[in-house]
């Protein structure tokens, strides 16, 4: 019998003396080279079959990674080169603070191409036992000596089942990205499910209270904010990020282009949420006198202040002329709705109450969508419509008027 002749690009598995086995083969490599990649395990076998998974790989025209990453080398680069030229600096820093905090800590130190769904699942469930005292340490300790105290030195709160599934979020988004760039073959994130939190539904103003609000309200420099959130569904970081170069009272209109945050300690003018928050307004004529009187208001201010006074251009501003922190609209808010009888209210729900109160005038949803500016009209009709007891029972006695 001849002897066997190994093919060309079959690839070699040996015994190394470690007592572990070696297959290696030259496949194509995302930089466009051939490259000795080598496969281990704990038997013949294994090896083998991590070989021939390989080079099934490189036969359909997928590219192994040229560099070696670590899951955390990987983050870093994907969070400098990806994620912060792309999106608003809000998600930027949710994202890096997720990957900072919880990413590289528990799995940074894993090969990239190496990770599985299993280290998924361990990390999803490290992060629902650790407190949140100790969650705040991750970054400080090594992975496998965080431990949750359990002798009364740490919180029992625990990590919002919201945070966990932003975590993995953000772990699923930068492994599709390397299997885009060819770093993995497949998002093991993916396969992985994760439970999503249940969101407290956020409650409409009927127009008794909303009408309550804006007497309680009518003596206040923020009374025209106030009004404009109600009456046209304006987010809180629109609202503060209003200028006048932006309202024309003339023409009855008021255009929404930019949304005021609070970025790594410093008020930010940033892009609105979406696309479909860049929208035209018509300002309705009892708006358009709340913000005539909120320009004279402004200007008798800044006689007040004379050379003190910051021209900053917002709409809303300090009794100095500086932008309004939306922490400090908050503290406004919870003062506010206390005197309004309004306690457990967020400030978003005047937004909510917006496009209830329109939806109940009959108003078609697709253009409470687009004044509201929302991306889609499942979110208009499923997260901020809401109807109220009388108006539930309204329509249960139109319906039974059927069966008499």
């Amino acid at each position: 019998m001849g002897r066997r002749t190994r093919l060309n690009g079959e690839g070699t598995v040996t015994l190394r003396k470690d007592g572990r086995w070696e297959a290696a083969a030259y496949v194509p490599t995302s930089a466009g080279t051939l490259k000795r990649k080598r496969q281990y395990g704990r038997t013949r076998a294994e090896a083998y079959a991590k070989l021939v998974k390989m080079l099934e790989q490189a036969n359909r025209g997928i590219p192994v990674a040229d560099k070696s990453w670590t899951v955390g080398e990987y983050l870093r680069y994907w969070i400098e080169h990806v994620v912060a030229p792309r999106r608003r600096p809000k998600t930027v820093l949710a994202y890096e603070s997720a990957v900072r905090l919880y990413l590289i800590p528990l799995i940074g130190n894993k090969r990239l191409e190496r990770l599985a769904p299993k280290d998924v699942l361990a990390l999803l469930g490290r992060l629902r036992q650790v407190c949140l005292c100790c969650a705040r340490k991750l970054d400080a300790r090594r992975a496998e000596e965080v431990q949750c105290c359990s002798r009364g030195e740490c919180c029992d709160r625990r990590l919002s089942a919201r945070m966990v599934q932003l975590v993995h979020a953000v772990l699923r988004n930068a492994l599709q990205n390397a299997v885009r760039e060819e770093l993995v073959s497949r998002n093991v994130a993916k396969l992985v499910q994760v439970e999503g939190p249940n969101y407290a539904r956020g409650k409409g103003l009927d127009p008794v209270q909303a009408r309550e609000l804006l007497v309680t309200l009518r003596d206040d420099r923020l009374y025209a904010l106030y009004l404009l959130a109600l009456t046209l569904g304006l987010r809180k970081g629109e609202l503060l990020g209003l200028r006048w170069d932006a309202v024309d009272l003339d023409k009855g209109e008021l255009n929404v282009q930019r949304s005021l945050q609070r970025i790594n300690g410093e008020l930010v003018s940033a892009a609105p949420k979406t696309r479909y928050s860049l929208r035209t307004i018509p300002l309705p004529a009892f708006a358009v006198d709340a913000l005539r009187l909120r320009r004279k208001q402004q200007q008798e201010e800044r006689g007040v202040c004379g050379g003190e006074w910051l021209d900053s251009g917002y709409v809303f501003t300090t009794a100095v002329g500086s932008p309004v922190d939306p922490r400090n609209l908050n503290r406004h808010w919870y003062a506010t709705r206390k005197r309004a009888g309004l306690d457990g209210y967020r400030f978003h729900d005047l937004r909510h109450s917006f496009v209830s109160l329109l939806l109940d005038l009959a108003v078609a949803p697709h253009i409470v969508r687009e004044i509201a500016g929302h991306s889609d009209l499942q979110v208009t009709l499923g997260v901020y419509a809401h109807a109220s007891t009388d108006e539930k029972r309204k329509a249960l006695t139109q319906l039974s008027k059927l069966f008499q």
